[in-house]
């Protein structure tokens, strides 16, 4: 099989750089052949609001080199992973032009929300779900704090959603969870074409013993990850439990200032992927409150291939990957006290805190390794190639 990956990279890195960067080294150590497509947002700077405006709609240098690629490689499937804001949906209709299929992950909201994250000051915010024009987001701001980035990003997806781009130039939608794919569907993109597929990590870490004794965040410090709940919580927690917390963000100045007043918290920064590894292998627990839905944490996953449980927010894509009282536990979104009981019955359950460690570990064996995303994703190539005449897309198996 010949696959082209396409890629718009951000201007600040994160997860979905890695999922786009290891699903294409999975296709190739298989011995598929995979090419690259790939632009980033450094080529913003300096660009005028008009000329970014015109490539947002349709980059018609982009689609070309997409269709060159495709008609010159001979590519059977071009697996998009971000479009966002240079490549543009053009890169859709000339991909199929050439003769391939085109296959989406929905790594956020964006196709349903200006933001992509389907959250506003810290909350969750649905107010442009459905909507054919999502004025409100224009409204709010909520693009870069612009209305007129705000408007640039509202008219582009509502334009392509009158035109039908999102139903007719995608043969199949990959969504990370189950929770995500009903959202995208409540915002209008065809339920036969998503199919629900999570995200892998390789190589295998390897399962930690969790004799560190602390409990553990990993990931930005912002509002919408829950730092306040975090931090308000260890500070009505009467004990003595040791919290690290490893990341960087618009927050970090609060975190500086928690450890200062609580010997128990350590702040330690933004770390690398081996170190971040290395610390979930000796924690207990895993710390997850956040207050949006999230795409699809990947520190969740890192978690559970070390053997760490999670305590994790009871809200969005989380409600399907942390399993109550089975993999760790769910707390309410924002609310202290549900926090501090949960944190409490792992201190006082060390017997059925085991028995999540290995549950952690056989749900990544199980869900979230190499092994199994090749079988997933090899069926969703297979089937958009190989279609049946009543197009009924499953679960990848």
């Amino acid at each position: 099989m010949n696959i082209l990956y396409v890629y718009n990279y951000y201007q600040n890195p994160g997860g979905e750089d890695e999922c786009f960067a290891a699903e294409a080294a999975l296709m190739e150590s298989r011995g598929h052949v995979v090419r690259r497509y790939t632009l980033h947002n450094d080529a913003i700077n300096g660009m005028s609001r008009f000329v970014l405006a015109g490539k947002l709609m349709w980059n018609r240098d982009a689609a070309k080199d997409i269709f060159n690629i495709v008609r010159d490689e001979r590519i059977d499937v071009v697996h998009f992973h971000n479009t966002f804001p240079l490549i543009s949906p053009a890169a859709y209709y000339a991909a199929k032009r050439a003769g391939a299929k085109v296959v989406h992950t929905l790594h956020n909201f964006r196709l349903v929300c200006p933001s992509a994250l389907l959250s506003r000051e810290g909350a969750v915010c649905e107010e442009c779900l459905g909507k054919t024009v999502p004025w409100r987001g224009v409204l709010h701001s909520c693009y870069r704090d612009s209305k007129v980035q705000s408007a640039a990003l509202a008219t582009m997806l509502a334009g392509h959603r009158l035109t039908g781009t999102w139903r007719q130039q995608i043969d199949r939608y990959i969504a990370l969870s189950e929770f995500a794919k009903q959202k995208f569907i409540q915002g209008g993109l065809p339920a036969a074409k998503i199919t629900v597929k999570p995200n892998f990590i390789d190589p295998d870490p390897g399962a930690g013993d969790g004799e560190g004794g602390y409990a553990l965040f990993v990931g930005r410090l912002s509002v919408d990850k829950g730092i306040n709940t975090l931090l308000r919580a260890w500070k009505a927690l009467g004990r003595q439990i040791p919290l690290k917390i490893a990341g960087d963000g618009p927050m970090a100045a609060e975190v500086r200032n928690a450890t200062t007043s609580d010997a128990r918290i350590e702040y330690l920064g933004r770390q690398e992927r081996k170190q971040v590894l290395g610390l979930m292998r000796g924690a207990s627990f895993l710390m997850f409150p956040s207050v949006w839905y999230e795409g699809f944490p990947m520190t969740i996953v890192e978690a559970y291939a070390s053997g760490l449980p999670v305590i994790a927010s009871d809200l969005g894509s989380m409600t399907s990957i942390v399993k109550h009282q089975v993999t760790g536990l769910r707390f309410l979104p924002g609310d202290v006290q549900d926090l501090i009981k949960s944190i409490e019955w792992f201190r006082t359950h060390p017997r059925e805190v085991r028995l999540f460690r290995i549950n952690a570990r056989r749900e990544y064996l199980t869900n979230y390794s190499a092994a199994r995303n090749y079988a997933q994703l090899i069926r969703i190539y297979d089937d958009v190639l190989q279609p049946s005449d009543a197009l009924k897309p499953r679960e990848a198996a």
